[in-house]
This record gives structure tokens, sequence and C-alpha cells, in this order.
């Protein structure tokens, strides 16, 4: 099965609970699985002929968590091209702010960007109308685990 690393960007904990849920769920399909609470580009460039599952909340205007925002310029200031990267994309917001779920949709751009290969859809969870987003995210973990 496939080696994935979960990168995780959370500021009040949600995210990181939907990535401990994809961990328990990939693992049981028999991936290879770590989560990275504070990923490094060390830690991501490891996966860079693997697979990588963010899961990120959003934060004040549209931006990056602080937990995951130096790794999101890192990537962008120091790898370019990444064609081997095959990933997915988890993101968590409110939909009453103007910039619902920025900080996914901008780690998603940024990989489309760099030729990395996204594996089905980006999850869009909103927190106004879901209040347990681990198990919101499940079947959509699951199924994305099948495409890793």
């Amino acid at each position: 099965m496939a080696k994935i690393g979960i990168f995780v960007g959370t500021v009040y904990g949600n995210a990181q609970m939907v990535a401990e849920e994809a961990q328990t769920l990939l693992q049981e399909q028999g991936h290879d699985v770590a989560v990275f609470d504070e990923g490094t580009l060390d830690e991501w460039q490891n996966y860079e002929q693997e697979h990588v599952l963010v899961v990120t909340s959003t934060t004040g205007q549209g931006d990056l968590p602080g937990s995951i925002e130096p790794l999101f310029y890192d990537i962008k200031d120091s790898l370019g091209h990444q064609p081997g990267l095959r990933y997915g994309v988890i993101a968590l917001g409110d939909s009453n702010y103007e910039n619902f779920c920025g900080a996914g949709k901008k780690f998603d751009a940024l990989l489309q960007e760099q030729g990395a290969t996204r594996l089905g859809d980006v999850l869009i969870i909103d927190s106004s109308e879901v209040s347990e987003p681990e198990v919101f995210a499940a079947d959509w973990i699951k199924h994305w685990g099948t495409l890793a």
C-alpha cells in the first residue's frame, strides 16, 4: 500500500482530530501513515514521491494556521516542481467568513502550481454546519485511501 504523510494546520484542534481519524482509517486500509503536527520541509520531502494529505483549518482572513504556515512558505520558496507527489486536501473553515476554507484552497493551488497530482476533490468542511468534522470526513478519507 501507500506511504502517506498527513500534514496538519490547526488552531482549535478540529483539524488535528480529522488528521488522527484519517490516520486510523488509512492504516486500517493497510497504508503506512504518519501525522505531522508542525511539519518541516525535510519531513515533507520524505513524501515527494509518495502521498501527502493536508488537513488544515483556516484562521483570520483565509490565512494558514501558525502550525502549518512555515511549511507552506518553505514549500513555496524552496521546492518549485513536485511532479511525483500525489496529494489530497481537507479544508476546514466557517462559511460565515469571507475567505471560507482559504488555507486549504491556498495549499491546493500551490501544489497544483508545482505540478503535483491531486487525488479526488478537495474536501470542504463547514464548521457552521458540521459539529463533528472527523465523522463527516470519514467516508471521504476511506475513498481517498482507495485512490492512494
